[in-house]
């Protein structure tokens, strides 16, 4: 059962890219206002005392992968999340912080630099807790946030009506690479979460499974 689950996860589909377009980054047309603050932290998987369990389903070029993420914050710095089948065989396990990574146990059909590589600059990013915040921007419903992150650029967008966050963008100077959307009823917790990727056809969402 578990290899069969495995095969519906095409190995190769992230050896393929599409070319970087010209242009400027829209986000940055947009009106700029003076920086309401120095830094913005990120409201989720803050408590440590919290195991969160999210049912997966992975979409990559028509092909379906489903399973369960659980995400635990070990220290101040740290990380841990492990994905298994829906059946509880172990896919991956590893620990992640904003510089460091390091894996537990994978299996040997996802044991891919280019898979690895994708699921820990997504992971990064989802998990990272404070930005530093270099300029800010204004639509008639968000604040958003600029932090430099590397040669890339963060945008979190903030409701200006009840000051959630509900979207992350990770950019270029041109254009954007993947985006990370969140559903919270309290800010505190984010009940359905979505990444998608713009270079490669590749989406996860992670929906919340509530202890019964």
């Amino acid at each position: 059962m578990q290899k069969s689950t495995i095969r519906l996860l095409p190995i190769n589909f992230l050896l393929v890219f599409l070319l970087v377009s010209c242009g400027v980054n829209p986000i940055r047309k947009l009106e700029k206002v003076p920086v309401a603050k120095a830094t913005f932290e990120a409201p989720y998987f803050s408590d440590p005392k919290i195991d969160y369990v999210y049912k997966t389903h992975i979409s990559v070029y028509g092909n379906d992968l489903s399973g369960i993420f659980v995400v635990k914050k070990i220290n101040s710095d740290w990380h841990r999340v492990v994905f298994t089948t829906e059946f509880g065989n172990k896919l991956l396990d590893f620990e992640i912080s904003e510089t460091d990574f390091k894996i537990n146990s994978i299996v040997e059909e996802l044991d891919r630099k280019i898979l690895i590589n994708t699921l820990k600059e997504d992971f990064r990013l989802l998990l990272k807790k404070k930005f530093a915040i270099q300029n800010q921007f204004a639509t008639v419903s968000d604040a958003i946030y600029e932090s430099e992150d590397g040669k890339y650029y963060d945008y979190l967008f903030v409701s200006k009506s009840g000051r959630q966050l509900h979207k992350i963008e990770h950019t270029s100077k041109r254009k954007e690479k993947f985006s990370i959307h969140f559903q919270s009823e309290n800010n505190i917790f984010a009940e359905h979460i979505s990444i998608e990727h713009q270079n490669i056809k590749l989406k996860i969402e992670l929906n919340y499974l509530k202890n019964e």
